[in-house]
């Protein structure tokens, strides 16, 4: 979300804080400046998303190769400028941001309707005007990104918190991201992607000191004046009281009528709380003490390691970005830091957030509100990750323990999303003794191969098929665990979504982009279908590193080879 109004004000009032900068240039000069440093860019990839998908057709799925082509060539764009790319990707939604998140599925869930609602009345493909991220974008942008041999990082805090942290502390040239938080964080300059026009590498900077010059600030003001317009932390409508009483103030000494809230409240802080001895008094404002421990909080989160506020004269220090993960009783230490490692470098999904924390989120998916016959995607691969739990957390088979258990926050229809669901682990059906986690993730003894196998297997209910599975060429396992798995749980999948699985599975592969844009879908072809193989690979993300050790995902089944849907030609 950013900061309540504050984009739109720096790119339709302010017009002094939006600067066009060519990288390329700036890279020289940068190099001028600090001779024997790489300019480098740290990205936001989650802001990138839009960017980077540009195909009409997507309701119908993910154009994989047109989408691999499109990073290849951003990727390239800036390497041969010479400027070096990291990125990072959301890892968790923090307990503080919790209500946001939700704020916004269940936004999210009005607009799917709407894309539905449009396809049934017209028959058409929707515009772009419409477009909503297709399933598993994120997560499978993570791998293709590591593929292409660019560093790429996942959070374990608020992503916004650890770019900011990253880009000052390795003294990056800016930020390539679509948050106003970046001109609220002391941090490097905040470089726009939505204005970003690849071929000239030319974008919009957001600059922080014109801001603070036309706002009459300190860049210690900023946090204070993004928590009383409204962020992630001070919900918008929490200090509308306060913000009505600036908008008073400033009639009064401008003698006119505005809608500008941000000037108001800008004119509100450096008037009234800034003394002139260069103390700030945050408790001159007329708020509760709830609402003013929220504002603490809110203005302490845009701090970065080793930053003070004048706003909060006895905040404590961070020392590092790192979050302080709270673990869940009975967690081993060896095994949490390994899947905090794995995390961190992009190369597992959810599995740290399950082992650290027994919580995950499953955002919106292109589903069918008003359809009967499909069942949401949450509900129909709960079962395989209730094994995968047990897997993980160490459920027993005998019973003799409570079961445990992990929340989840998945976004499917008719969940309300007012609370966490309890999800019980329940035990995959092998026999013999339980797979250990740390056996199956560390040890190298040959004989544990087969458990690995047979362990996967066991998630999604189909051991049985072991052997069957074997006799396959390597890549096409994940898709008939997949085939397998959802004919069983969703009972009117006919046999021509089968076919249309398996001729993705066996002729994408070796399609280019090109090819694949001429390709044609027949009108009645049901997009949520391809919904469902994109939620089923996410279970298959989760599942393969609870079982082998992690980077062995590409054994078990090639991401690139079926992620990608058809597209209608227009």
């Amino acid at each position: 979300m950013g900061v309540k109004g504050l984009q739109w004000f720096v790119e339709n009032v302010s017009s002094e804080v939006c600067v066009e900068v060519n990288l390329q240039e700036m890279a020289k000069q940068y190099q001028r400046d600090q001779p024997g440093c790489t300019p480098t860019l740290v990205v936001d990839a989650m802001a990138c998303l839009r960017h980077w998908y540009t195909s009409e057709a997507w309701v119908h799925g993910g154009q994989w190769r047109e989408y691999m082509h499109n990073l290849e060539t951003f990727v390239r764009a800036f390497t041969n400028a010479g400027i070096k790319l990291v990125f990072f990707f959301d890892g968790v939604v923090e307990q503080t941001k919790r209500a946001e998140w939700v704020k916004r599925r269940l936004r999210n869930n009005k607009e799917i309707s709407q894309i539905f609602q449009y396809i049934k009345t017209t028959g058409q493909q929707p515009g772009r005007e419409m477009f909503f991220i297709p399933s598993g974008l994120a997560t499978f942008s993570r791998f293709a990104l590591k593929s292409l041999g660019v560093e790429t990082w996942c959070s374990v805090r608020e992503a916004d918190y650890e770019i900011a942290s990253y880009g000052l502390f390795h003294n990056c040239m800016g930020i390539l991201g679509q948050d106003s938080d970046y001109l609220i964080y002391d941090t490097v300059p905040y470089l726009s992607i939505s204005k970003l026009q690849l071929g000239r590498l030319v974008t919009v900077l957001f600059s922080r000191e014109n801001l603070c010059q036309a706002l009459k600030l300190s860049k210690s003001d900023l946090p204070l004046l993004a928590c009383i317009l409204g962020n992630d932390i001070v919900p918008e409508n929490q200090l509308q009281k306060l913000r009505r009483s600036c908008m008073d103030s400033y009639w009064q000494k401008k003698k006119k009528c505005t809608q500008q809230t941000v000037l108001a409240v800008a004119n509100y802080i450096s008037g009234h709380l800034c003394l002139s001895e260069g103390l700030k008094e945050i408790t001159k404002l007329p708020v509760s003490e709830a609402d003013r421990a929220l504002l603490e909080k809110g203005i302490d989160s845009y701090l970065l390691p080793e930053q003070q506020t004048p706003w909060l004269p006895y905040r404590k220090k961070h020392s590092s970005y790192g979050a302080q993960v709270e673990l869940r009783s009975g967690s081993n230490q060896d095994i949490i830091q390994f899947a905090k490692e794995q995390h961190i470098r992009a190369d597992n999904f959810m599995v740290f957030n399950i082992l650290s924390a027994g919580e995950v989120s499953c955002s919106n998916t292109l589903e069918d509100d008003q359809d009967p016959d499909l069942p949401g995607h949450a509900l129909v691969y709960r079962p395989a990750r209730q094994h995968i739990y047990a897997v993980l957390l160490g459920a027993k088979q005998d019973g003799s323990e409570s079961p445990p258990s992990v929340k989840e926050w998945f976004v499917y229809p008719g969940n309300p999303l007012q609370h966490a669901e309890l999800v019980t682990a329940v035990p995959v059906d092998l026999p013999g003794r339980r797979p250990d986690l740390k056996i199956l993730w560390f040890s190298e003894e040959p004989e544990i191969k087969n458990l690995r196998y047979s362990t996967f297997l066991a998630l999604f209910d189909i051991q049985d098929l072991s052997d069957e599975l074997c006799a396959l060429e390597t890549h096409l396992i994940g898709t008939c665990c997949l085939l397998i798995y959802i004919a069983l749980q969703v009972n009117n999948l006919c046999l021509e979504d089968i076919d249309a699985y398996l001729a993705q599975t066996l002729c994408v592969r070796t399609k280019s982009p090109d090819q694949l844009a001429c390709t044609q879908v027949n009108q009645k072809k049901r997009p949520d279908l391809i919904l469902f193989l994109m939620k089923y690979l996410m279970a298959l993300v989760v599942g393969i590193p609870s079982v082998f050790w992690v980077g062995s995902k590409k054994t078990c089944f090639e991401w690139a080879s079926f992620f990608h849907g058809r597209r209608k030609k227009e």
